[in-house]
């Protein structure tokens, strides 16, 4: 199965080589950026920005499509939601009862173009940073919060981990689809109740493996001395550069010409 998220692509691009703190941050504030984003305009100059980190990372555009398929169709219905839903505006289309408003149709554009541009620009900072990276950035980040007692390292830790098990958890969804599908069980026909107790031998399965996964995982680390944050020393230190700054720089002006555009 085809899916970006979690899944990390070596390389030694620009992107690959910034600290892994910018790019946290980066990702972050572009959560906040995009929302002030409110007409074509706005979302030209978004996703031009996206564009930009995406050519930066020297990954190929057939590596994005193929990552996409999976959660287009979580596009496409939030964009006929909006299209159904949204009653302002001129009347566009009309069939029956079903009426489409030119507010509709642009909302339903800006809000999905505003999903797909989240998911991608989220999931590029695991295909440039490795599970190590993301951990120690994640934690120089939360640091001040280690004197209320929070911890850091296991919390940072763990978010890694889950990031980085996404797509080995699809994979092992998918062998097991195909497996169940060979004995004969349908999960695309049929009433709804059926396609319902039909994922029943589906998760049952892939519960049994995570935990499986999971436990495997907790005996490799105690195995090679793993007893938490407290203590432990890093190999690879952080290094913050002014490349890392100029691209905070740069969504900042970015933010600050989307809300010129606002007013």
């Amino acid at each position: 199965m085809n899916i970006m998220i979690g899944r990390y692509v070596p390389g030694d691009s620009f992107i690959h080589k910034m600290d892994p703190r910018a790019k946290l941050l980066l990702v972050f504030l572009y959560v906040f950026v995009i929302f002030l984003a409110n007409s074509y305009v706005g979302y030209i100059i978004m996703s031009a920005v996206t564009i930009m980190f995406m050519v930066l990372t020297k990954i190929s555009l057939s590596f994005y499509l193929k990552g996409l398929k999976p959660i287009l169709w979580v596009v496409v219905f939030t964009f006929i939601l909006h299209l159904l839903m949204t009653k302002e505006g001129e009347v566009v289309f009309e069939v029956g009862p079903i009426q489409i408003f030119s507010e509709g149709i642009q909302q339903g554009i800006f809000i999905s173009l505003r999903l797909l541009l989240l998911i991608i620009m989220t999931t590029m900072l695991t295909l440039t940073t490795t599970p190590i990276e993301v951990t120690d950035g994640i934690e120089s980040l939360l640091g001040p919060f280690k004197r209320v007692g929070l911890p850091v390292h296991e919390l940072a830790l763990m978010m890694s981990i889950s990031l980085r098990f996404i797509p080995t958890l699809m994979q092992e969804t998918e062998k097991i689809m195909k497996a169940q599908t060979a004995r004969g069980l349908d999960f695309t026909t049929g009433p709804i109740n059926e396609r319902v107790k039909a994922v029943v031998p589906l998760l049952i399965p892939l519960f049994i493996s995570a935990f499986k996964r999971a436990e495997d995982l907790a005996i490799a680390m105690e195995a090679r001395g793993y007893r938490g944050g407290e203590g432990r020393t890093k190999y690879r230190l952080l290094e913050w550069k002014h490349s890392d700054s100029a691209m905070l720089v740069l969504l900042g002006v970015t933010a600050l010409i989307l809300w010129i555009i606002r007013q």
